[in-house]
């Protein structure tokens, strides 16, 4: 069984047959020759039901995360909809983390509510919690863990049962976590979710979105309906997702590296009122995340003493933490949720707190990264 790293780089990327090019090539064509009427060359017809470099994408991503079968599209965003188009129908029911990314609440609460779908926040965390959440009709239990932005962890076996007794699918976001951090597929879950614009393409430079499965029958599904409604991504952004995959592994334990070293500045910060990373031994979390994680990842929050306004001036102090949404590139990315990545969520049962900042910890010199904090805190605090 081929490691983590050799698959990165190798698994549906054998040289080019024709020319011996070691890394795939870009397939642009819309459209391709057939040879006769239904006589296809390679299975392949038209890029919106598939293209050869999407192809070799979603080969690497299902070796990575452990699954038969992954399907790319344009977006997280975009594979999430297609998932809950399947799985869900008028009348059903499903259950959210309670610090649900404000791009699924929205989905969720201004979608697929329009179209009879409930939903309830639950803390998933607290299994008791979930198992009361759980109805008859509860047919997909979407979990985060990491969550974002509390960086809140759910026990993922414990999830699976739960949702396996309710008749439930279990679906886990694993943006935070990556491949390289954690597998929910080999703890039990039916589908991962990542949104690849984050680490698994690493660069900031492309939008796209995974779901890996082993079940064939979920795998047909969303492959019919991805094709229906066209959320795929153009072959350039699958070759640049598959480049940034090569290096997931190097950077990731570059990022959690460079988290610790943040996070211990921060702990000892008189201008932080609280850290909240799975890593320290005093989130709520820690064991879970020990047993389930490789390690503790890149991304970490915190909430700054003095409110919102202290927040605000630390997100805008920062001169090598880019203020900007999204996360998981190279470079180290600093946010408002409330106001910006959460504002979907404000007056909701999942509304932030207004003082809570979340970084996204890049691959840059740590001692940077820390002085530059230390003097966006310093300058908050006067």
């Amino acid at each position: 069984m081929r490691g983590f790293s050799t698959n990165a780089i190798h698994a549906g990327q054998e040289p080019d047959l024709t020319t011996g090019a070691v890394i795939p090539p870009i397939h642009p064509s819309s459209t391709f020759a057939q040879d006769g009427v239904g006589g296809l060359r390679a299975g392949y017809e038209y890029s919106r039901s598939a293209n050869p470099t999407r192809t070799a994408l979603q080969e690497c991503l299902a070796a990575l995360e452990g699954g038969r079968h992954a399907v790319a599209f344009g977006s997280g965003m975009g594979a999430s909809d297609v998932l809950l188009r399947v799985l869900l129908k008028p009348g059903d029911h499903v259950v959210i983390p309670h610090d649900a990314y404000g791009g699924t609440f929205r989905l969720v609460d201004k979608v697929l509510t329009q179209w009879g779908v409930e939903y309830t926040p639950v803390d998933l965390g607290d299994v008791e919690a979930l198992r009361a959440a759980v109805r008859p009709t509860t047919r997909v239990v979407w979990c985060e863990t990491p969550t974002n932005p509390l960086l809140g962890i759910a026990d993922i076996a414990v999830l699976a049962d739960v949702a396996r007794g309710a008749g439930a699918r279990l679906v886990v976001d694993n943006t935070f976590a990556s491949p390289y951090l954690q597998n929910p597929l080999a703890l039990g879950a039916d589908v991962v979710l990542h949104s690849t614009t984050k680490y698994v393409g690493g660069h900031s430079d492309v939008v796209g979105g995974v779901l890996v499965t082993g079940d064939d029958e979920i795998a047909e599904r969303v492959r019919f309906t991805q094709n229906s409604v066209g959320s795929v991504p153009g072959p350039f952004d699958a070759w640049l997702t598959l480049r940034g995959a090569k290096t997931l592994a190097v950077r990731m334990e570059r990022h959690s590296d460079n988290a610790e070293r943040v996070v211990e500045l921060l702990a000892g910060h008189g201008a932080v009122e609280k850290v909240l990373y799975p890593g320290l031994p005093d989130h709520p979390g820690h064991e879970v995340a020990a047993k389930q994680m490789r390690r503790f990842g890149g991304m970490v929050s915190f909430l700054v003493a003095g409110g919102r306004e202290a927040a605000l001036r630390v997100c805008g102090a920062t001169e090598i933490f880019t203020l900007a949404e999204s996360l998981g590139g190279v470079e180290s990315l600093i946010e408002h949720p409330g106001a910006m990545t959460h504002a979907s969520v404000a007056g909701s049962a999942l509304e932030v707190p207004d003082n809570l900042v979340r970084l996204s910890v890049g691959i840059e010199d740590v001692e940077d990264l820390m002085d530059d904090l230390r003097q966006a805190l310093d300058a908050a605090g006067r």
